[in-house]
């Protein structure tokens, strides 16, 4: 990275919308800098397999399949910086960040900072992270074969996972703080016909907590107020799965950018309210998210950056 250097795009974020927008870029000839916090490939980087993303390879890991990602990019030219994005300014021409102390300029900016799992805060959920509290059901659902597992939530992700657990656990819970669910009514009706799923409606969770491993799970009745103790068989431990919905990472923008419960708004080219500032894949307002997705967001974000510099050299004249 040259010191004083303007890049013609900047991208926040190195999962499959960043590094798919930084290959487009380069591939059209443009300078480009990713800035990635953690692991390049985002979500994916822990998952097991990537089982749908047309043309990929099977049985292919998240972390091999990032890996992937990050080498195309590599090939094309983009320069990469790690750390957290502290401090943002989208005014003006040029875009500035700051990245572990040092500010880095583009003519353009590419949002690709996703989303992560929404916790629920209750006590013990940090603490046994990885102990048996768990957001990704394909990552440690097979830690769990043979075991009872809990599922938190109503919604799609929720469900379907469910069934996945359903084919490793001896049984699976889902709590639930409704006495209906948000999924559709098709995904309902699977997990309401499988074998080892049940359901404990009306439910809320208050805390977790175990010895070395997640073993006790305290819950409320949300209607009637009742509060039960859920304890592991001797000898045993359990799976606690949170599906509680996706919290989008933009709070660095504050206002700055137009939004929708978290989610920054952005036009079918992956243009924001603000000219010269692009917003791709997860962290988008969008109702499909997926890997294939992101790669796809992160495209068009690359190629109306380029259109975006384009103009403006042409007004520049």
């Amino acid at each position: 990275m040259t010191e004083g250097k303007i890049y013609d795009v900047l991208v926040i974020g190195g999962g499959p919308a960043g590094l798919s927008a930084a290959i487009y870029a380069g591939r059209s000839g443009l300078s480009v800098l990713v800035a990635e916090r953690g692991a390049y490939g985002g979500n994916i980087f822990q998952t097991a397999e990537i089982a749908n993303y047309p043309g990929g390879i099977p049985g292919e890991t998240g972390a091999a399949f990032s890996a992937r990602l990050e080498a195309h990019a590599d090939a094309f030219g983009a320069e990469k910086v790690s750390g957290a994005v502290t401090l943002v300014n989208l005014i003006g021409k040029v875009k500035d960040i700051v990245v572990g102390g040092k500010a880095y300029q583009g003519r353009s900016l590419i949002i690709a900072t996703g989303s992560v799992s929404a916790k629920l805060g209750i006590p013990g959920e940090d603490e046994y992270a990885g102990l048996g509290v768990s957001y990704c059901a394909v990552c440690d659902g097979p830690f769990f074969a043979g075991l009872d597992v809990y599922v938190v939530g109503g919604g799609d992700s929720a469900l379907e996972e469910s069934l996945y657990l359903a084919k490793l656990a001896r049984k699976v819970t889902i709590i639930h703080r409704r006495d209906t669910f948000r999924a559709a009514k098709l995904i309902v009706g699977k997990a309401e016909r499988a074998e080892n799923i049940s359901f404990l409606l009306d439910t809320v969770v208050t805390s977790v907590g175990g010895g070395d491993f997640l073993t006790r799970i305290e819950t409320e009745n949300a209607k009637t107020g009742e509060r039960r103790a859920i304890v592991a068989k001797e000898g045993e431990n359990f799976g606690f799965f949170v599906f509680a919905g996706m919290k989008p990472q933009a709070e660095i923008f504050g206002n700055m950018l137009d939004t929708e419960n978290g989610y920054i708004i952005a036009d079918e080219e992956m243009r924001t309210n603000i000219p010269g500032v692009f917003a791709a894949g997860d962290v988008r307002r969008k109702k499909l998210r997926q890997v294939v997705t992101a790669a796809a967001d992160g495209a068009i974000a690359a190629i109306s950056a380029e259109k975006h510099l384009l103009e403006e050299a042409e007004n520049g004249k």
